[in-house]
């Protein structure tokens, strides 16, 4: 039998690629729900507390995201990368069609928003494997020096797969409101077969990975994973909490762009649009920094960042100033965020051994994500009246940051460490951990 042959490229092209496709049916929802599903399976509700379900029915996804990586992350590490890859593009896919072909509550009461919440609940259970294998495939086929950099491509994708999404919405949210609750919130999500066709093809030629063929696979990688490593689970999990970043700025922000402060909902849909365009060229940018200079650095200064950036962007929504709105906007998703963003795919990943690289990577991201998915319903729970009412919400994302910003900091730096040695000296606690040289 030959060797396995690394293939950096060919990795990071089918993880950007079957990112992009398996986002794009992640984010749509997200985007339906902050404009239309309080209308459409909650309208006997007072508009606050219809808007308060749907975000809750964003956050259910979060909540299945855990669970997912459980049993995803024992799959990847005893069977291999490729087939969790496959699975989850196909069940995300198939979700995600089907909430397109929902009955409304008009139609059948209660059973409408009850369907809705299980196929979210598979939407979630998918997504909880999908970037933790995308990453691992692309470290463990990436040469040494530039891990952060191909990693990246996953994180990449994710930000075309939000494109996506918004593009997809621009012109359904144009439509006139009986024609969009009726019939055209529905188009986005009936398009995700394409997406799923697409990206099948793309990844069941995606090749194993050299480490994880030549690593003799754990009968049990979650044990191995709770007894040797998990002092970096819980790292992991506290680091990823700086993803409320991104769904306050895509669903709560814009939550409250349309319901509070009366803004017109298709410019403020470009300004996330333009954000990721940019983010398109700053995350490789971000990584190979990441690459030269180390993982900590990039991640605690973008964390914070985001934090503070978040203020200014509330406050020029709640002001209605477009020209504020947009040049905050870009700046903070776009440009700051995008450090951290695409940097935790690399560090994350660095922090395990191959024979439970994926399972490490998933159950800490997954967590650290539903407190993340919730953000938007605790916001919409806290937040005051009026057009000032972002603030409480602005605040509890800065503590969010902080907490992140700190478990970085408390992690060893692994930027220039071999592939090979990666996750080799985590038997000991956080405080035992070195700091970098």
């Amino acid at each position: 039998m030959s060797e396995p042959i690394a293939q950096p490229r060919k990795a990071a092209l089918a993880a950007w690629i079957g990112s992009a496709l398996e986002y794009y049916d992640f984010f749509i929802y997200g985007t339906a729900a902050a404009l239309v599903f309080n209308k459409v399976f909650f309208p006997d509700s007072d508009p606050a507390t219809g808007t308060l379900l749907a975000l809750a029915t964003f956050g259910v996804g979060y909540a299945a995201r855990p669970i997912g990586a459980f049993i995803l992350g024992h799959v990847g590490d005893k069977f291999g990368r490729k087939r969790v890859l496959v699975f989850t593009l196909m069940l995300m896919g198939v979700s995600t069609f089907l909430v397109g072909c929902l009955p409304t509550y008009a139609q059948v009461g209660v059973l409408a928003p009850t369907l809705l919440v299980v196929l979210r609940l598979a939407q979630g259970f998918s997504a909880a494997g999908e970037q933790a294998s995308a990453n691992s495939m692309t470290l463990e086929h990436a040469p040494e020096g530039r891990r952060g950099f191909f990693t990246s491509f996953t994180l990449n994708g994710t930000q075309m797969g939000q494109i996506l999404a918004t593009a997809a919405f621009l012109p359904v949210a144009a439509l006139p409101e009986s024609a969009l609750l009726s019939w055209g919130w529905r188009i986005p999500f009936l398009l995700s077969v394409f997406v799923m066709l697409v990206g099948y093809l793309i990844r069941r030629r995606m090749e194993e990975t050299p480490a994880f063929v030549q690593e003799d696979s754990a009968k049990m990688p979650l044990a191995i994973l709770f007894r040797d490593h998990w002092a970096s689970v819980l790292r992991v999990i506290l680091v990823a909490t700086v993803a409320s970043v991104s769904t306050i700025f895509g669903v709560y922000a814009l939550s409250f762009g349309t319901d509070t402060a009366g803004l017109e909902r298709s410019t403020l849909l470009w300004v996330g649009v333009l954000a990721n365009v940019v983010a398109l060229g700053a995350i490789p940018l971000w990584a190979s920094l990441a690459d030269r200079i180390g993982r900590k650095p990039v991640m605690i200064g973008g964390t914070l960042g985001s934090a503070a950036l978040m203020f200014a962007y509330l406050s020029a929504i709640g002001h209605g100033n477009w020209v504020l709105i947009f040049a905050v906007g870009i700046l903070l998703s776009g440009v700051v965020y995008s450090a951290p963003n695409s940097t935790w795919p690399a560090f994350y990943g660095e922090m395990f051994t191959t024979r439970v690289r994926l399972s490490g990577m998933a159950i800490g991201t997954q967590i650290g994500f539903a407190i993340g998915g919730f953000a938007p319903t605790i916001g919409a729970a806290v937040a005051g009246d009026g057009r000032d009412g972002w603030v409480p919400v602005a605040v509890m994302l800065a503590v969010l940051c902080v907490i992140s910003a700190v478990a970085t900091a408390t992690a060893r730096e692994t930027a220039h460490v071999p592939t090979a040695d990666l996750g080799r000296n985590e038997r000991r606690s956080p405080t035992q951990i070195p700091a970098p040289a």
